[in-house]
């Protein structure tokens, strides 16, 4: 009879062991909570919430007691019930010591989230610094899309990274100055809510232009206070910005409305006469099945005239200073009008299913001389390139977790389309942007891209295996309107992208992974149908292998080595409207990132890396990739609510590296830092930007560019640059309401 009552006493605890309880963790205002952690002080289970903040916990019954953390919250208690359980976090100050590494893929975009939390964004060009490694560089008075370094890339305006806005695609495919064109101006700083990174080939989820990683930013859906904001700063700088709650603190929907607006005449002899604005609208609600509904709407719009990139032999011989030009009718103007529908929906507890759907017009008007007087000495070598493109598209995921004989397996099935339409794609010989000379190029594309995926993750206790695959189909059409009689030449092609990562978690505090993928970047249509649709989606192979490690409970590291193959492909170059092969090449490099905190204020971080990039197919010593970054390390220390003042400073440096394939030519490098300080006294901000506080003389941008001047007999080839900013200081004053 004994041992009875012990089986039986043992099976009730296993049966309510066993029960599964279900529930939410939501913040103050009813919005989720994503990637809170909950324990099972009972039973030691433990659950990560989803993005709708939903979690599950197995081995839990009502009357236990879970603890939760999550990120920039005060750390709970909350007892289990029968149904119901909604959790509410309240607001708290980042600790450093509450983060948890979770067993994911993504594991490493609790470092943008530490990021954001510790030095807010501010400006346009921080958006995309916020990602570990990731440089840019501005070189057309402001209006054009940055240039952009990364894993020993010159990514140029973004042909081997894939931005996205909220689902939207932002690089633009087959574009008239560069393939994958990527200007993120449309984005407001201060809506942006969660910046989502990760390098290499390696995520089944992202296709074209993945390579050397991929950057997707999502806006706010709520803002829990309007406020409006001036700024004024040197070089005749004037930026003012308003978001406005539209509905106030309702429970199930929320509207607003961000607007900025900037001027400037930047640091140049020649002014830039800059401008730009931006308006984006955002309602979001809480449908009766608990789906999740977002509209947004916004359009930008922006102007400028630019000094161009200046060559080394006229600041040598003192013809004109640093900030001067060789021709100041440089500029353009250019505009994006975007709409996009996301819809998110939970079919139970271990399914959901999420879907935006998108519209984008886009215009783009672009003047720029780079070589002077070299192919024309008469008129100059001015050229235009200008598009007017419609973009549509969608994208679909459903996720499902389950069991296979105790393993649990979390299943992603997407499938979606992008399709460009652009009109009178036109590269043309100009003078002073008013008189056409010769049109270079001019045609109509048509560009598709089909992709579905399927990506798993089994999770084996401490070892999470992740292998997925990618199916991309493409439809390249160019009608080309320089030709006599009418042509519409058309290729497609097939592209399979499989990929297999490990996950290994030994606790809380300490993971490995080793990535492996194969990824690509298209090349432009013009390119495709004028080599017949062969090696046009030039596959890249990479491997990771890295740690996230908290040695302390405030101090996370993480590190990597890693290797990146790309196979030969075929490049347009916009400016020349020519076809260049660039051959096979290997990049290869380590990566070590730091975030200490210091006490509950003062937060520490740097992250250095290192890259070894060489062509495959050139003889030693003539293998150099131009302008490839060799070394680059960024840092800072920020400060958080000491007695309403916050703030920091930071640095940045690029080493040198080589602008050209041999090294003849070097590009240099620079260390710059930064400065910001902010006091809040009641709902008023004031705050104090400056930019390079040590005043230091750097080119932003350096091309190995061969010119030749209007009196100069003969040409010559060094580097022509873009100067960095000098000292720069702008105030602001933002109130709340």
């Amino acid at each position: 009879m004994k041992y009875l009552i012990l089986t039986i006493i043992t099976l009730l605890g296993f049966s309510a062991y066993s029960q599964i309880q279900k529930g939410k963790v939501l913040d103050s205002d009813g919005n989720p909570v994503e990637n809170a952690y909950l324990v099972n002080t009972n039973s030691e289970s433990h659950a990560h919430t989803n993005e709708f903040g939903a979690f599950s916990l197995d081995k839990t019954v009502e009357g236990n007691i879970i603890k939760v953390t999550a990120l920039g919250y005060k750390k709970s208690n909350f007892t289990m019930m029968a149904s119901d359980n909604i959790i509410v976090m309240e607001d708290d100050i980042f600790r450093l010591n509450e983060i948890v590494i979770q067993p994911k893929l993504s594991a490493m975009n609790v470092i943008s989230k530490i990021d954001l939390q510790t030095t807010p964004v501010n400006s346009s060009q921080e958006i995309l610094r916020k990602v570990p490694g990731l440089f840019i560089g501005q070189h057309a008075g402001g209006g054009k899309a940055e240039q952009i370094f990364l894993r020993g890339f010159d990514i140029d305006h973004g042909t081997d990274i894939a931005i996205s806005v909220d689902g939207m695609p932002v690089n633009m495919v087959s574009h008239a100055h560069g393939q994958g064109y990527a200007d993120l101006h449309f984005v407001i700083p201060e809506t942006v809510e969660k910046i989502d990174f990760g390098k290499g080939t390696y995520y089944a989820n992202k296709g074209d232009f993945a390579t050397a990683g991929y950057v997707a930013f999502q806006t706010k859906d709520k803002i829990e206070k309007s406020s409006i904001g001036v700024e004024v700063g040197h070089f005749n700088t004037f930026r003012t910005v308003g978001l406005f709650n539209l509905l106030g603190n309702q429970k199930n929907q929320s509207a607003y409305i961000a607007t900025e607006y900037i001027l400037t005449d930047g640091p140049f002899d020649s002014p830039q006469n800059f401008n730009r604005i931006n308006l984006l609208g955002k309602y979001s609600t809480i449908l009766s099945d608990n789906s999740k509904l977002s509209v947004m709407g916004s359009r930008f719009n922006s102007k400028w005239d630019a000094s161009g990139q200046i060559p080394q032999r006229l600041i040598d011989n003192g013809t004109i200073s640093r900030f001067g030009s060789v021709d100041d009718t440089e500029g353009g103007k250019t505009s994006r009008t975007n709409f996009n529908v996301s819809w998110s929906k939970p079919i139970d507890e271990n399914t959901f299913f999420k879907a935006n759907a998108f519209y984008s017009n886009y215009q783009f008007e672009l003047y720029s001389n780079f070589t002077f007087f070299l192919e024309d000495p008469i008129n100059g070598d001015q050229i235009k390139q200008k598009e007017y493109r419609d973009i549509y598209g969608l994208n679909a995921e459903l996720n499902r977790k389950t069991k296979w004989n105790d393993v649990n397996v979390l299943l992603q099935y997407g499938v979606g389309f992008r399709s460009d339409a652009t009109t009178d794609s036109e590269l043309s010989h100009t003078l002073n942007r008013k008189t056409v000379l010769e049109n270079i190029k001019l045609g109509d594309i048509d560009e598709s891209n089909m992709f579905s995926y399927v990506n798993s993750e089994f999770n084996f206790g401490k070892l999470m295996i992740n292998p997925a695959i990618r199916l991309d189909y493409f439809k390249f059409n160019y009608q080309d309107k320089l030709n006599v009689n009418y042509t519409n030449e058309s290729e497609s092609k097939v592209k399979f992208s499989p990929k297999l990562n490990f996950i290994y978690s030994e606790n809380n505090n300490l993971q490995f992974f080793v990535k492996s993928g194969i990824g690509f970047h298209s090349n432009d249509a013009r390119v495709v149908v004028a080599n017949n649709g062969k090696e046009i989606l030039p596959t890249a192979i990479g491997t990771d292998i890295g740690t996230i490690w908290k040695p302390f409970p405030r101090l996370i590291v993480n590190s990597a080595l890693w290797y990146l193959y790309l196979e030969q492909e075929f490049v347009y170059v916009g400016d020349a409207g020519i076809v260049e092969p660039s051959g096979k090449s290997k990049r290869m490099g380590a990566e070590l990132g730091l975030r200490y905190q210091l006490n509950d204020w003062l937060y520490f971080d740097a992250d250095a890396n290192y890259t070894y990039a060489r062509s495959i197919d050139e003889p030693k010593g003539e293998n150099y990739i131009p302008l490839s970054p060799d070394f680059t390390t960024t840092g800072g220390l920020s400060f958080q609510k000491i007695n309403g003042f916050s703030g920091g400073i930071r640095y940045r440096y690029l080493k040198n590296r080589p602008a050209n394939e041999d090294n003849s030519i070097v590009a240099k490098g620079y260390f710059i830092s930064d400065l910001n300080v902010n006091y809040q006294y009641k709902n008023i901000n004031f705050g104090v930007a400056v930019e390079n506080i040590f005043n230091t003389e750097w080119n932003e941008t350096q091309f190995a560019t061969e010119s030749r001047l209007q009196n100069e007999p003969n040409s010559v080839e060094e580097i022509h640059f873009t100067p960095g900013t000098p000292f720069f200081m702008k105030g602001k004053i933002t109130y709340t309401f």
